[in-house]
């Protein structure tokens, strides 16, 4: 290759018209494209995935609205680091024509409630306009009163056009740079070796034409896994392989292997990654892959979480551990999961149907006298807390929503509903 930049580098757009994807953001007539051109933008956090372009973004603001431009990554700066930078910044604003100065945080997840608490007094007095990048949920990961001054932007996987697009715009840029003719005949594996990152489908495209030494390259399905499955081993906390290695640690415990949890769970902590993000993933699955089969697997799942949002590591890893093995030896069901996804497929094909006369309260006097609340039963006014009245909406009487699972505790489910509820529902 002529140059040593990353392929995703040297294509980084400098203008909203070359951006790819985000058009509930940056299309026309869009939130983002308005601010701008009006040139009045606020302090926001912008949120998504790998390599949706949060960075690129905050680039073209700067450069299109002409503004002085600071870039922090919250991995390795401290609370005197940021302090530097709105000095600096402040500076520029104050002895330039240029505007406010803008201050560009990566990962801002990962700075600590005192570098947040470091930020707002710039912002609130206007001395910047911060943008921050999260690939976290930022109700969780930023304090609520520097979350509260900015607006949430949420950026999305780039769809297969958009993959497609960049693609070929790739190949082009490599034939340009290596005076090598490149064809990509299949383009399935790198499409989902990307999981919708376009900086990761942009290197593994150029990892993939690196690999051979030929004038004249055919890209094949068969080529690119052979390339990348023997290339990718490291995890990356800054988000290359993130999503592959949680992945692979949530299905290992899904799939009762806690050898294989733990050991991708090590992969996780050598590469540095946050120990709440792992957590939460454990409280997840937890409901989601356990639920009725053991109830005591998500309240084990929340200790681990706010134990390790208190201690932190090096200690943290082994609530992890811990957690995660037991998580991976549990039964097993997503009995719950299952449930939900019919119940909100039934309400949604049902419609807003009538709450029965006898399930509503009645807090007036008017609405008791015309019924409501009436022939309603106390269950624990009733030999073994139970009673038989219907719960359901008439319509949709007797249908069966949670059916349990072949375990112990689902199966006591079954045996108990079937005593109460005899035929109803046909357990």
């Amino acid at each position: 290759m002529n140059s040593e930049i990353p392929l995703a580098e040297r294509l980084r757009p400098n203008s909203l018209d070359e951006y790819v994807g985000q058009q509930h953001l940056v299309g026309e007539n869009s939130v983002l494209r308005t601010a701008i051109r009006s040139g009045q933008i606020p302090s926001m956090i912008l949120w998504g995935p790998p390599g949706t372009g949060k960075t690129t973004l905050a680039h073209i603001i700067s450069q299109t609205m002409n503004r002085p431009f600071f870039n922090l990554s919250a991995i390795n700066s401290g609370v005197k680091d940021v302090r530097d930078v709105i000095s600096k910044a402040k500076e520029k604003g104050l002895f330039t024509n240029q505007g406010k100065p803008i201050l560009f945080i990566d990962e801002i997840h990962r700075f600590s409630k005192s570098q947040q608490d470091s930020l707002l007094g710039a912002v609130e007095k206007g001395l910047v306009t911060l943008i921050g990048a999260t690939t976290e949920n930022p109700s969780f990961e930023v304090i609520s009163a520097l979350l509260s001054r900015c607006q949430v932007y949420i950026l999305k996987s780039l769809d297969k056009d958009n993959l497609e697009a960049l693609l070929e715009t790739g190949r082009l840029k490599i034939q340009a740079d290596s005076n090598r003719k490149i064809k990509i005949k299949e383009n399935e594996a790198l499409l989902r070796f990307s999981g919708g990152d376009a900086r990761k489908l942009l290197n593994n495209l150029e990892l993939v034409v690196n690999s051979s030494e030929k004038k004249t390259i055919t890209i094949t399905n068969a080529i690119t896994m052979e390339c990348l499955q023997n290339s990718i081993a490291l995890y990356d906390k800054n988000g290359e392989n993130h999503y592959d290695i949680i992945s692979a640690f949530i299905k290992s415990m899904r799939g009762s292997d806690p050898n294989a949890a733990v050991y991708w769970l090590s992969r996780m902590i050598a590469g540095g990654e946050e120990p709440k993000f792992i957590a939460r993933r454990l409280l997840i699955l937890a409901s989601e892959d356990i639920g009725a089969a053991n109830p005591t697997a998500l309240v084990l799942a929340n200790s681990c979480f706010q134990a390790v949002t208190v201690i932190g590591y090096p200690e943290a890893e082994i609530l992890l551990s811990q957690t995660a093995v037991y998580l991976a030896n549990s039964p097993k069901s997503n009995a719950t999961y299952v449930t939900l996804k019919k119940a909100k497929k039934l309400a949604e094909e049902t419609g807003d149907l009538p709450v029965p006369m006898h399930l509503r309260n009645a807090p007036t006097k008017l609405m008791a006298e015309i019924g409501y609340g009436q022939e309603y039963k106390y269950a624990h006014d009733h030999e073994k807390n139970f009673v038989d009245i219907e719960y359901l909406p008439e319509e949709i009487s007797g249908h069966r929503l949670y059916e349990p699972q072949n375990n112990p505790r689902e199966q006591a489910d079954r045996k108990r509903l079937k005593d109460l509820w005899n035929s109803k529902y046909g357990y």
